[in-house]
């Protein structure tokens, strides 16, 4: 008889930071630890600090084992990652997608790559494109041996748990170049250059890879029989969080999940489909798939990054010192300045990738900084949420989720559209779990928006004539 005291942990490793989490049977949390991720000093290209993360999921892993049997283990990351493997150990190190890719290498590279039409994926900055990474680190490192295996992120830590490779579509799918999800099936580019072939079989999400190794049971104290389950990508296991809730769970909606990377997934009714042929990939609109394979009409921008830059919040704690009565009382004020942000302080990549962020009557002070600030990143998702033609209810989720000035003005951009909040910030995490029971409930009640009290349909005229043709 299973024990009912067993608990199921959660490694979900973000691009800003990794955390683990232990849940009870009823979907509570039991207890959570969390560690910004470091980058290591480049070689030949800048890469994850694999090793940094692996040891603190060890001590980690180690002490959640002296609080409850730990039946299950799931592994969520966040996406345009991949680790090479041969002979049961990592070849090379896997690529940080913020590293350059020289002009030339990727200029030949996009003549390889198939329609956007075919793949949902538009050709993106750096590495954010997983093919173009592979490319890069094939003229690098090749030519590869035979039995190499590439492994996307969350599935290279199901193998480095169980010893068991696989692949996984959330991952497959998102921006990679390397999967038709129309098709359900891998790139020409994919085949063409041998990549499809040196991916393990495919598996579900929620398919149990494999018992934990015994190198694994004993370094970390998990019992040997500790399931390592094949996970997703983060922004698909918020998704699928978000479709346990009530107001939600059926019809039309959108989950903006925040972090990092704003992402904006469009989630359709039952028996609906979507003009996947009307996104424009010229602004980072994409084509997301889902746990069950189907196509997730998609926007996103850099949201967390550029919350650092422009208003220097904390990566970890967007909203420590967080006085929302006080940023609300700022914004008639700043509205009738004409203090706005245009974007894009992180070039490249959003619904404005051509455009240079910049301030228009830039005030000193930090409060006023924070509230323009969280107007902008209302503007820039409302652009996003229009991009991908969001009809239904909104659900925010992550770090951003407490910016009272960002959803109150997101609320107040789209009237038509009731604009929700999950509270806290384990929406990935109990994505995660729902692989495991697909009944359990949510940890709490969704909380509806209320709209700010200002008419910003003029400010947002304003700030769209600013922006030139990309905003047309």
């Amino acid at each position: 008889m299973a024990d009912p005291a067993a608990c199921v942990a959660v490694l979900d490793v973000g691009k800003t930071n990794a955390k683990l989490t232990l849940w009870n049977r009823q979907g509570v949390c039991v207890e959570r630890r969390t560690r910004p991720n470091e980058t290591p000093p480049a070689k030949t290209y800048r890469a994850l600090d694999l090793d940094g993360i692996e040891a603190w999921v060890v001590e980690t892993l180690r002490a959640f084992s002296r609080l409850a049997p730990i039946e299950a283990l799931v592994p969520v990351t966040h996406g345009a990652a991949a680790v090479l493997v041969f002979d049961g150990a990592v070849f090379t190190p896997p690529m940080d997608y913020e590293d350059e890719i020289p002009p030339d290498e990727r200029a030949d590279y996009d003549q390889q790559r198939d329609p956007f039409a075919l793949t949902g994926s538009p050709a993106l900055p750096c590495g954010l494109n997983l093919g173009a990474q592979l490319d890069r680190l094939e003229r690098l490192t090749g030519p590869w041996p035979d039995g190499l295996q590439i492994l996307t992120f969350p599935q290279y830590w199901g193998w480095r748990f169980s010893g068991v490779a696989a692949s996984e579509v959330t991952s497959l799918g998102v921006h990679t170049d390397l999967w038709r999800p129309l098709q359900a099936r891998f790139s020409d580019l994919a085949i063409d250059r041998g990549w499809a072939a040196r991916f393990p079989p495919l598996r579900s999400a929620g398919e149990t890879l494999g018992p934990i190794t015994a190198e694994w049971a004993d370094r970390t104290g998990l019992p040997a029989d500790c399931r390592i389950i094949c996970g997703l990508h983060d922004s698909n296991a918020a998704l699928l969080a978000a479709r346990r809730q009530g107001e939600i769970s059926e019809g039309e909606a959108a989950t903006l999940s925040t972090g990092t990377w704003f992402v904006i997934l469009r989630s359709l009714a039952r028996g609906a489909t979507a003009d996947l042929a009307g996104l424009d990939e010229r602004r980072d609109c994409l084509v997301n798939v889902d746990v069950f394979g189907r196509p997730v009409p998609s926007a996103r921008f850099m949201g967390g990054r550029e919350a650092e830059l422009i208003a220097g919040l904390d990566r970890f704690q967007p909203t420590a010192d967080y006085d929302p009565a006080v940023l609300i009382s700022r914004l008639p004020g700043l509205l009738a300045e004409g203090v706005m942000v245009l974007p894009s302080f992180v070039p490249g990549v959003g619904p404005f990738p051509t455009n240079s962020g910049r301030w228009c009557h830039e005030p000193q002070s930090p409060d006023d900084r924070r509230a323009a600030l969280e107007l902008y990143l209302a503007l820039v998702a409302d652009e996003c949420l229009g991009l991908i033609g969001s009809k239904g209810p909104v659900m925010v989720e992550g770090r951003f989720s407490e910016a009272e000035v960002f959803v109150r003005a997101l609320a107040a951009l789209r009237p038509d559209q009731p604009v929700y909040v999950a509270h806290a910030d384990d929406d990935v995490s109990c994505g995660a779990l729902r692989l495991l029971d697909p009944d359990l409930s949510p940890p709490s009640p969704l909380d509806r928006v209320r709209p700010l009290d200002l008419a910003l349909d003029d400010y947002r005229r304003i700030w769209r004539s600013r922006l030139g043709d990309a905003a047309a």
